[in-house]
This record gives structure tokens, sequence and C-alpha cells, in this order.
């Protein structure tokens, strides 16, 4: 297996990079802030972008927990790709994350300042200081469930190929809780508000009378409780509107939406 480092300044732009540089240089796959993504997939891990603390996330990028880091280098035992690129701060992460998960030794090294302008580099900061926004090599829907209710758009890196433009690779912006200035916090009379404007865009839903949630690992629970309109395809209808709800809920509010029970009061 071939090791390669990739080191630079916290938010100057590494993970921005690091899908393209791999493209470059024929690298199988990424160790970054506590992921190992191979092949645009996440293998395993848990994203230091995910902690409420920096010194949290910290920790979580250097797989500080036994059980995180056995998992992880389990997984690429287990998958064995044929190259690696590990992203890092310093030489010393690098080594250190290196040593944690049993890698050979780092057999090329490359410097953010190698490889990015003086420009781009401002523009990065930028991003991570007035925006608070985190970039993770991997597709948005890879992401899903471990960023359930943070903020988060993919991004889409294109080239000019033959006159025409061509799709290489996702990426995902993030902007992680530690970045936030306060707490969020899941608003029962929110969840209420958006399933009833799903309510008024249905023909067949007569009333709502109850929306209950509960916070779970991976995203939330819903139960709602309805009166329907007499006539229709219940089971059609009510399908629908499941549906319907869990769509527009997760459009709405980033949460994914783990679970989503109705019952149906009666039919009016």
């Amino acid at each position: 297996m071939k090791v390669y480092g990739l080191i630079g300044k916290s938010g100057t732009g590494k993970s921005f990079q690091a899908v393209n540089l791999c493209k470059q240089l024929n690298i199988e796959s990424i160790i970054d802030d506590g992921l190992f993504i191979c092949r645009n997939k996440v293998m395993a891990g848990i994203s230091a972008k995910r902690q409420p603390t920096k010194v949290g996330a910290t920790k979580t990028a250097l797989f500080h927990k036994e059980a995180h880091m056995e998992e992880v280098r389990g997984k690429i035992k287990k998958v064995k790709p044929s190259s690696i690129l590990v992203i890092g701060t310093s030489d010393g992460m690098v080594d250190k994350i290196t040593r944690r998960l049993e890698l050979p030794k780092i057999g090329k090294r490359i410097y953010i300042e190698d490889i990015t302008t003086e420009a781009e580099r401002a523009l990065a900061k930028k991003h991570r200081e007035e925006m608070g926004q985190h970039v993770i090599p991997a597709p948005t829907f890879q992401l899903k469930r471990q960023f359930s209710g943070y903020f988060m758009l993919p991004m889409r890196i294109l080239f000019r190929e033959l006159g025409s433009w061509k799709d290489i690779s996702e990426k995902s912006v993030v902007r992680p809780t530690y970045s936030y200035l306060g707490e969020y916090k899941i608003s029962a009379k929110v969840m209420s508000d958006i399933v009833e404007c799903v309510k008024r865009d249905s023909d067949s839903v007569a009333e709502i009378l109850k929306v209950a949630l509960s916070p779970v690992q991976e995203g939330i629970d819903i139960f709602i409780t309805a009166n329907f309109k007499f006539g229709g395809n219940l089971i059609e209808e009510t399908k629908q509107f499941q549906q319907d709800v869990a769509a527009k809920l997760e459009e709405m509010t980033a949460f994914n939406i783990n679970r989503l029970d109705l019952e149906v009061k009666d039919l009016v």
C-alpha cells in the first residue's frame, strides 16, 4: 500500500483539494478528520466535524478512542486499498494517524502550499472563519446519517473537456456544531407547522391531531395522528402523506427522518 500525506494548517483547503489530488496521483482512498473514504464512499469512522467542541474534533481526527481506531483499522485491512492519502495539519499529526491505523510509513508528503495559491488559501480561510464552512471529500448522500441536523450541501467539481463540462467529483460542505454561535434545538412547534403545510397541499387529510417527535442517534422519529377524508384509497393516501411529510421535513430542517409513524384516528 502506498501512503501519501497532505499537510497544511487548519482552514487552508486541504479537504477541498483532496479529491482532485487523488485523481491526479491515482490515490484510491483518504483518511480525513476521522473518516476512511474509499472510491468516493465513506467506509468507516466518525467525522470530527460532528463533535460539539474543537478539542473533541481534534481527538476524533487523531483516532483517540480505541473503538473508533479499531473500526477504521479493521475496515482498511478488509478493503485493502492500493493507496491512501492521510490528511493532517502537521507532519506529526499525519505520522501519528499512520501509526494509530498501522499503515506503512508515508512515502510522499504533499504540502498545501505546493498545490494551491496564496489567494486560494485565503479564500478557504475566509469560508472557514467567517462562514464556519468545512469541506468533507465525500458525496452528501454518504454523510446524511452522520450529519442529521447539521447544515450541509453538496459541492460539485467540474472541469472543461473538449468544449463541454464534465462532472468529476462531489464534495460536501458542512457547518459543524462547534462553529456555531450557540446551540440548535429541535422545535416540536416547527415540525408541527411543517406537517400542517403538507396537509394543506393534500386532498386526503382532513385534520392533524398530534405531532410528536423523539430524537435518536441518527436523526429523529416522528409520530403523527390525523383524521383522513372518507371515500379515498386509504392505504395509498396514507403512504403518500408519509412520504411527503418525511421529504418536506428533511428538506426544511436537514434532520434525517429515521422513522415516521402515522395513525389514522378517524375518517370524516
